[in-house]
């Protein structure tokens, strides 16, 4: 019988399974151990000077076989060579030993686990995987310097990527090589030890004290050497004419400067269009405003049904898109240069552009700084469809320059933005047909979700065509789709492009500093790029494209920019909520359905029909849900999905509850006005309580009570 690479698999993880057992089995972790030890120290020492070579090939041995087999061991050991064997041969004896125990562990990992993982995750680990490709070898040598993680997960986690060995080993040697030298040190003290006195030895104390410095000392040497190796082809100033300079006057560059201000830093904020960015010129303002009518045209049409009759209802698009540029112009004086030059913030036009990492050009003037935050934003992303650009095309940002509402509309791409607006064209009165290349709308929701909003789009007149890939653009006015086997024509008036946003990275001076910026700006944890003082937030750094993230990113990168030599901070990106703002609104934070599948976590789903609750059926909204992901057997909120009108604000409660660690619990012991929409939030909990009822507690109180009747 062949036996293939699967049994052997199975038959190294029971021999480690079996080794580990037989060691806890036979008690060996007594007899590797502190006092034992001691208690054998003179025989060891004795043994070593009429058997030197042989004690140390066993004792190496021993070691990697400690190391490979994830023993808890390790840290006794390496001071029993400093007692035995002194600090020379004690360290350069276990620096080889636990760096082959650890390549050993790392080997098995990848043989047995390795593979799977790889085609079970592939796509998931894709960036981790290009980091490691990328520095890998360097971020082992940080982990093995700053301890983190015990070094036996390491060995194992690491096996699972694609390091090369022969990186690996090295990285870990080296790594590992100044912890060994402290332990094997600590170890020539403990040698001499004959009494609890001698605990307080200068040297031993000195040891161990630097045992707890180290990862310190040792994180910023590597990051000392790390700055030192991406800043050695600039020339750094020796004065600098600001603290801080903000590329972007959106949401995230607007905060940042804001923030900086506050702290009084000399912080310059550096806009080539208007003040305001996306959000306030050609996203959240306008849009919403627009949504605004075409909601309040579907009321007036619905109103019969709830007793007062309006007669037709007549559209004046050219006034909505006045009402829509005057609620930019009230809005805009909350952004503008005047109230941020009164902040202390001081604020130039023209195009950024970064020379140095210290150094930014304004139009070719060049302003020196200590940080840099590029807060630049997203634009629409135009796919390379033949003929698209040569007919002409609306997106996000131009529809606004519209004046006469388009009898045909075509909308391009099911994603929020699109259903958005392709509902309130629809509403009001345009002639709409919506295009998705994918099987259904909105991706990232549930199928449920998508299905629920092609509904409500459907009954608002919009034609939805998924499955529909766009082949070709004519300059009649004709969009030719592949659907299937067919090709089908589609007429219009006006196209809508919205297949999504791309990072706004042209321009700024990003590929002459070698900032990695393919998909979005890269950054750390932090929210830094490639220099430790340039950062990015907001769309341009993703993974979020939502005004309230890009804001509170600029929070983090702002602190981090200014005070980063002394303290930076993880951006937290634990709860974040959505809304997608078609009629009814979709909402949600943290996981749903779908991405629980996808990441193989177990959750519970409890759900709350709105045309239960009292305040829905009394307006005449009574449709849509609340649907709440929690932890198996727990009031854990893992997240929340709301479809249904005002879905954005009853979200708020579950952001915070998710937020601050509180349960369904607690949502249900709060007390909610009636009747009002916020009550689906306890009716939710409230389902998810009776499900969890304690069933034989109730049962006993069921005999107490008959029990008291007599």
């Amino acid at each position: 019988m062949k036996i293939g690479p699967q049994w052997i698999r199975w038959l190294i993880v029971a021999g480690v399974l079996a080794a580990v057992a037989a060691f806890f089995a036979l008690g060996l972790q007594h007899e590797v151990s502190l006092e034992a030890l001691k208690a054998r120290q003179h025989a060891l020492a004795g043994y070593r000077q009429s058997h030197p070579l042989a004690l140390a090939a066993l004792f190496g041995l021993v070691y990697v076989a400690a190391t490979a087999l994830s023993l808890p061991v390790a840290t006794v050991m390496t001071l029993a060579a400093g007692a035995i064997f002194g600090l020379l041969e004690g360290t350069v004896l276990v620096s080889f030993a636990a760096s082959i125990g650890a390549t050993l562990a790392f080997l098995a990992s990848r043989f047995v686990f390795g593979g799977a993982v790889q085609r079970h995750f592939g796509q998931r680990l894709r960036g981790i995987n290009e980091g490691i490709e990328r520095e890998g070898a360097f971020y082992l040598f940080t982990v093995r310097l700053v301890p983190v993680l015990p070094f036996f997960l390491v060995n194992l986690l690491t096996g699972l990527t694609r390091l090369p060995v022969r990186r690996f080993y090295a990285a870990t040697q080296l790594g590992m090589l100044p912890a060994t030298v402290v332990y094997v040190n600590a170890g020539t003290q403990l040698a001499s030890l004959h009494s609890l006195s001698g605990i307080l030895s200068a040297r031993l104390l000195g040891s161990f004290a630097l045992l707890g410095v180290f990862p310190l000392l040792a994180h910023w040497v590597v990051g000392r050497i790390r700055a030192r190796r991406v800043y050695a082809r600039w020339h750094k100033p020796r004065r600098f004419d600001r603290n801080l300079v903000v590329i972007g006057a959106g949401s995230a560059g607007l905060v940042s400067a804001y923030i900086a201000a506050t702290v009084r830093a000399k912080v310059t904020l550096v806009e080539r269009q208007a003040m305001g960015g996306d959000c306030l010129n050609t996203g959240c303002v306008p849009s919403k405003t627009l949504i605004h009518s075409a909601r309040l045209a579907a009321q007036a049409r619905q109103a019969a049904g709830a007793g007062v009759d309006v007669g037709q209802v007549r559209v004046d698009f050219r006034r909505i898109m006045e009402q829509v540029r005057k609620a930019i112009a009230t809005v805009a004086p909350h952004d503008s240069e005047a109230r941020y030059a009164e902040l202390g913030v001081d604020v130039w036009h023209g195009q950024a552009r970064i020379v140095s990492p210290w150094v930014v050009e304004i139009d070719g003037v060049p302003l020196s700084t200590r940080a840099i935050v590029i807060a630049s934003g997203a634009e629409p992303l135009v796919p390379p469809i033949p003929g698209l650009a040569e007919a002409g095309y609306l997106t996000s940002d131009t529809l606004w320059q519209l004046d006469e509402l388009p009898g045909r509309l075509l909308v391009l791409g099911g994603g929020p933005i699109g259903c958005e607006l392709a509902q309130a064209f629809a509403r009001l009165g345009s002639k709409v047909t919506l295009v998705e290349e994918a099987d259904r709308l909105l991706l990232r929701e549930d199928e449920e979700v998508s299905a629920f909003v092609r509904q409500r789009l459907a009954d608002d007149g919009v034609d939805v065509r998924t499955g529909y890939t766009a082949a070709a653009v004519e300059a009649t006015g004709v969009l030719t789709c592949e659907a299937g086997a067919q090709r089908v024509r589609l007429s219009y008036d006006a196209l809508l492009v919205s297949v999504g946003r791309k990072p706004r990275t042209a321009g700024f001076g990003l590929e002459e500093l070698g900032i990695p910026a393919e998909r979005a700006v890269e950054t750390d944890a932090y929210l830094a790029t490639l220099y430790p003082n340039i950062y990015a937030c907001g769309d341009v750094a993703g993974p979020f494209q939502f005004t309230h993230t890009a804001a509170h990113q600029a929070w983090y990168a702002t602190v981090n920019a200014l005070f980063g030599p002394f303290h930076r901070v993880h951006a937290d990106y634990s709860v974040i909520p959505a809304v997608t703002f078609v009629d009814p609104e979709v909402a949600r934070v943290g996981l749903n359905e779908r991405e629980a599948r996808q990441q193989g976590v177990a959750v519970e789903v409890t759900r709350y029909d709105l045309g239960e609750l009292d305040r829905a059926i009394t307006e005449g909204q009574a449709y849509g849900f609340v649907k709440v992901l929690t932890a198996p057997g727990k009031d854990r909120i893992l997240g929340a999905t709301i479809v249904g009108q005002h879905a954005g604000e009853l979200l708020a409660e579950f952001v915070l509850a998710m937020r601050h660690g509180l349960g369904l619990n607690k949502i249900l012991g709060t007390i909610h006005a009636y009747p009002t929409w916020t009550e689906a939030n306890k009716y939710v909990a409230g389902h998810w309580k009776k499900a969890h009822a304690p069933e034989r507690v109730l049962g006993w109180l069921a005999r107490y009570h008959a029990w008291r009747r007599g």
